[in-house]
């Protein structure tokens, strides 16, 4: 059994908005061990992005609240961390690939000084060996020329170029673990699979637990160990990777994985997940998912299950499986 670095209790995430109370995460638990890889899957508004970010302490207040019953990360309360002691955590011991890596680099610093001031804020190094460092980082990461490059603005570089400078930026101070949001939105197929064989590369060599969020299942398939269903704020299921795909048990994850093209099936039309998810100001009474769901019964509309674990390690929250 590998050590607890990330454990997360009840988390619940809340922002206060001119139309009412919006509970962006309601109820999130997970555990993340030293040197694993946890994927987080869902649609677009489920809350994966907000819970890394809370996690990240990125969460401004007001209008935003962070609660969790835990929320402990390496032996720390982050709950109990004051701005200050939450910034030398940041960027050090706790790294982050934000999901636009169009929009989420500075356009007037040069790629060499964004990421040499996460060296700077941490160490007490001259900006030389900043530079130096920043140069390795970038090779390491599959820039070409990163002497040249080092001098560049993001403009100047493709999308997957400014992915790696992200993730260099994230992995420069080696952090205990790394958050990746959706690190492969808005590139393409090749690009997406260097970027992830990178991500796991990298991974290895510094021995850091990883938090994969995607709302793409090949990309769980590839990187992650265990996975964490979300949908509208909450965990509907979490188990193995290897028990998601082969024992699907939640009807929004058996949804998710009929909607993948197969090569060995029928591809000229999709199964695709009727509606949406639900709006977080006006949240169905029962089942969250209940109005989607082909195998919804009268009891998924009026109250919601709570999550049960009919396998060991295999927690679904459905009332199928109460």
């Amino acid at each position: 059994m590998r050590d607890i670095l990330l454990q997360v209790d009840d988390l619940r995430v809340s922002f206060q908005t001119m139309q009412g109370l919006v509970t962006a995460v309601d109820g999130v638990s997970f555990t993340v061990a030293r040197g694993a890889n946890l994927g987080i899957v869902g649609e677009s508004g489920c809350g994966k992005s907000v819970t890394a970010l809370s996690l990240m302490g990125l969460i401004s207040s007001p209008p935003g609240s962070v609660e969790a019953k835990t929320l402990n990360f390496a032996g720390r309360d982050l709950q109990q961390l004051n701005a200050e002691e939450y910034r030398k955590i940041r960027g050090k011991e706790m790294g982050m690939v934000f999901q636009e890596p169009m929009t989420s680099l500075n356009p007037v610093f040069t790629i060499g000084n964004q990421v040499a001031e996460t060296v700077l804020t941490h160490m007490k190094i001259s900006r030389r060996q900043a530079r130096e460092m920043t140069v390795a980082m970038l090779d390491r990461v599959g820039i070409p020329e990163p002497e040249k490059r080092i001098n560049d603005y993001p403009h100047q570089l493709s999308g997957g170029l400014r992915q790696r400078v992200m993730i260099a930026m994230a992995l420069i101070c080696k952090p205990k673990l790394l958050l990746a949001d959706e690190p492969t939105t808005a590139l393409d197929v090749t690009i997406q699979a260097q970027v992830l064989d990178l991500m796991q590369e990298l991974r290895e060599d510094l021995g850091m637990s990883m938090i994969m969020i995607t709302h793409d299942m090949g990309v769980v398939a590839e990187v992650a160990e265990q996975v964490v269903i979300m949908y509208a704020g909450m965990v509907v299921e979490s188990a193995t990777v290897n028990d998601i795909f082969k024992q699907p048990l939640h009807p929004y994850t058996q949804g998710l994985l009929h909607s993948i093209p197969r090569l060995d099936q029928d591809v000229s039309r999709l199964d695709a997940i009727p509606g949406m998810v639900p709006d977080m100001l006006h949240v169905p009474p029962g089942c969250r998912f209940a109005n989607r769901c082909r195998q919804a019964i009268d009891i998924c509309h009026c109250q919601c299950p709570e999550s049960a674990e009919p396998e060991a390690g295999h927690r679904v929250r459905c009332w199928l499986y109460d």
